[in-house]
């Protein structure tokens, strides 16, 4: 009975953790969901918000009724779907050569990868900027894309998930005298969908969220990113808009993010699964 009561006051530790760490990562969306459905008059008063108070969507309207807004919106979309794209087949291609050939100085090749991990990318902004000027690309698509495809950590993951998939497979394959890209494209590739969902969305929220090179290398209007676009909006929008539209745009930029993880949310969990059994 003794066994039984403690197995019960441990599972409600538990669910009472996990609780308090999903407040922690709930409220602060929430807040920002309850800000820009509040009209800019209640927003600019000195007195706490009444939660029971009016609501309105005139904060979304008005975001609406600024072009550049979508321009923004388009322009990340696009870079970070490109990033996706480069990625998941640079660290594919990359993971599969490194888990599962053997060819001259691959651990060597391999470990100056994995350095890659330890070198902040703050550390390369001068060099990437010098590099990009010199070739005219900068306010480019290719310029805000390039940079993303170097991911060591992308190639360590999918080395690591080919590493780990039965070898049974790829003889089974070589005995029908399947080539080895044949293998690696039907036969192995399709076992790493889990390992290609986290790395697909972890390279989509990277992307969606990142400020600094975009700040530096996309000048012109027209090629501002979402965060980017925000940012140099705020002045602006507090001024004469308000907060509420700063909070709408938040939760804009959040959806791509949301739906995201909504679509691929068994492919996450089946990654996590496989990565703790590991």
């Amino acid at each position: 009975m003794s066994t039984v009561r403690g197995r019960d006051v441990w599972r409600w530790l538990r669910w009472g953790f996990c609780a308090v760490m999903l407040a922690l990562i709930l409220l602060p969306l929430l807040w920002t969901v309850f800000l820009s459905l509040r009209s800019n008059t209640d927003l600019m008063r000195q007195a706490p918000l009444n939660p029971l108070g009016s609501y309105t969507v005139a904060n979304y309207g008005a975001l609406l009724k600024t072009p550049a807004i979508f321009r923004w919106f388009l322009n990340s979309l696009i870079v970070s779907t490109l990033s996706v794209l480069g990625v998941l087949t640079l660290s594919s291609f990359a993971g599969y050569a490194f888990g599962r050939l053997n060819f001259p100085l691959r651990n060597w090749l391999y470990v100056l990868v994995l350095l890659g991990l330890a070198i902040p990318d703050q550390s390369l902004i001068l060099t990437r900027h010098h590099i990009f000027s010199t070739l005219h690309l900068h306010n480019t698509y290719l310029a805000l894309v390039l940079p993303g495809l170097s991911a060591p950590l992308g190639v360590f993951l999918m080395t690591e998930t080919f590493r780990a998939l039965p070898q049974g497979l790829e003889d089974a394959a070589r005995l029908d005298r399947a080539s080895s890209f044949a293998i690696f494209w039907r036969i192995l590739l399709p076992q790493t969908v889990p390992a290609l969902a986290s790395l697909g969305i972890y390279t989509f929220l990277q992307s969606w969220n990142d400020y600094w090179w975009p700040l530096i290398s996309a000048t012109r209007p027209d090629m501002y990113t979402l965060t980017e676009g925000m940012a140099a909006a705020q002045t602006n929008y507090a001024e004469v808009t308000g907060m509420g539209v700063l909070m709408a745009e938040a939760v804009l930029a959040g959806l791509p993010v949301l739906m995201v993880y909504i679509v691929f949310q068994k492919h996450i969990v089946s990654a996590i699964t496989g990565i703790i059994r590991l």
